[in-house]
């Protein structure tokens, strides 16, 4: 409903530009000549060309944030991993320590990993 309502409002304010902006004037761009063109027209463009414009800066800056996030993403999973492999080796050096405390009969831990 919001959007209808944008929409209605943007509609209502290009309606009332194009009223008073009809005189026509020519454009060149780069070796072209585009000759009475309203300025309501190239107003319009100029706002449209702005806004795609716009758009796909603000989507390369995501993209980019995509990048770095996975990035980081693959270094936190790295790290886990190393983290665990450390706490394994760590369980098996304690296991180590106490069978050469202890002497007697070897020490077994069913929960090790």
């Amino acid at each position: 409903m919001l959007n209808i309502i944008l929409l209605l409002m943007a509609g209502s304010a290009f309606a009332y530009l194009s009223k008073d902006n009809l005189s026509p004037v020519t454009l060149h761009v780069a070796h072209y000549t585009f000759a009475d063109i309203p300025l309501f027209y190239v107003i319009v463009g100029s706002l449209l060309i702005g806004l795609v414009l716009s758009y796909i800066v603000q989507l390369l800056g995501s993209i980019t944030t995509a990048w770095v996030l996975r990035g980081n993403r693959n270094k936190i999973k790295s790290s886990q991993n190393e983290i665990l492999e450390l706490t394994k080796r760590i369980h098996q050096l304690e296991l180590e320590n106490e069978k050469l405390k202890h002497t007697g009969p070897e020490i077994v831990d069913t929960n090790a990993l």
